[in-house]
């Protein structure tokens, strides 16, 4: 219980120091109002300035904003209210500004940013997106009530915050999803209460062991996403050799499918509920990202007959759709591989 109280109080800082514009401060805290001065102003370029970070910060938000608007289309929940909004955020009697007005408020709102594992941001032109918030993305709830995918939205920012050096890459909204999930839907109230402040720490514990897959520099690593996909191969060349060679033959790459499949942990080929149930086994293991390797592998063991018989196109679109959904055969099929068999 004390860890948890700690970890919930230390969450609390990390909204109290972070989802604040430059300038406002919190009065009930004892602090001064830090004015615009000729050493800090918006239009100051310095790095070390708070405006130019705080615009900076803007166009991650953005394209957190955008990412988590589209998480689980297919579900309802992400868009459902929670039982228990940050109150820290939205109290009205604070001057924190919440994230819902920056996206709303900011200047970059007519302008679509993107940020790609490169770290290169494009913005395209404001005219191109002047709708802020397209038919398929959800919408914001009144006042006084968040929804599921604002938690999520949060939670990213923070780290991004925490984390500058890789801050936000599109696919970690589709990895902390399924986190959120689990304790916002669990039948302990009092659970379901601190679920924001516990996937922060799960979703920052996982990525300090996943993280290196997000980053384009290290990619041709040892711990980078290539020598990850290229495992995936050199397994299936020692576990089914005649299926290598075809998929060799055929020139399909790994990155051509296992780049999805590692970098967000396999939670975009399966259900939400079938998803939880590959991260349980996953996660127990203690050498869990060898057995993400193991479960690749058997998934394309498991079809290997459909992809000896296929040719390049259908068997690009067996492996960019998986035909399988029961995750059960799969896990047990990579536990077999694991033992040897």
């Amino acid at each position: 219980k004390l860890i948890r109280y700690i970890a919930q109080e230390g969450y609390s800082q990390f909204l109290k120091e972070m989802i604040i514009q430059p300038g406002i401060a919190k009065a009930n805290l004892g602090l001064s109002r830090e004015d615009v001065t000729m050493e800090d102003h918006p239009l100051n370029p310095s790095p070390e300035s708070k405006w130019n970070n705080y615009f900076r910060d803007n166009e991650v938000l953005l394209q957190i904003d955008k990412d988590v608007r589209r998480l689980y289309p297919d579900m309802a929940f992400f868009q459902w209210p929670t039982d228990y909004p940050c109150q820290l955020i939205l109290d009205p009697q604070n001057d924190y500004e919440t994230l819902r007005c920056r996206v709303e408020q900011t200047t970059l709102k007519a302008q679509t940013v993107d940020r790609n594992r490169s770290g290169v941001t494009n913005v395209s032109s404001p005219g191109k997106a002047l709708n802020l918030y397209p038919s398929n993305e959800y919408e914001v709830l009144p006042n006084g009530c968040e929804a599921h995918w604002e938690v999520v939205e949060r939670i990213l920012f923070i780290y991004a915050k925490l984390n500058p050096g890789i801050a936000y890459v599109q696919g970690m909204n589709e990895v902390v999803g399924p986190l959120y999930y689990t304790f916002a839907t669990d039948p302990n109230d009092k659970w379901r209460e601190h679920a924001e402040a516990d996937t922060f720490f799960c979703f920052t514990n996982l990525m300090s062991e996943n993280r290196d897959m997000f980053i384009k520099s290290l990619d041709d690593s040892q711990c980078g996403i290539t020598y990850k996909m290229e495992s995936v191969y050199s397994m299936l060349k020692e576990k089914d050799m005649d299926l290598y060679i075809k998929l060799q033959e055929q020139n399909i790459k790994p990155q051509y499918f296992t780049f999805r499949w590692l970098t967000l942990l396999l939670s975009q080929e399966f259900l939400l509920p079938d998803v939880i149930r590959i991260w349980d086994t996953l996660f127990s293991d203690q050498d869990r990202f060898n057995f993400l390797i193991l479960v690749c592998c058997a998934m394309l063991v498991l079809i290997r007959d459909q992809l000896l018989a296929g040719d390049f196109t259908i068997n690009m679109r067996l492996l960019q759709d998986y035909p399988i959904s029961d995750v059960h055969t799969i896990l047990a099929k990579a536990k077999q591989l694991q033992d040897g068999s």
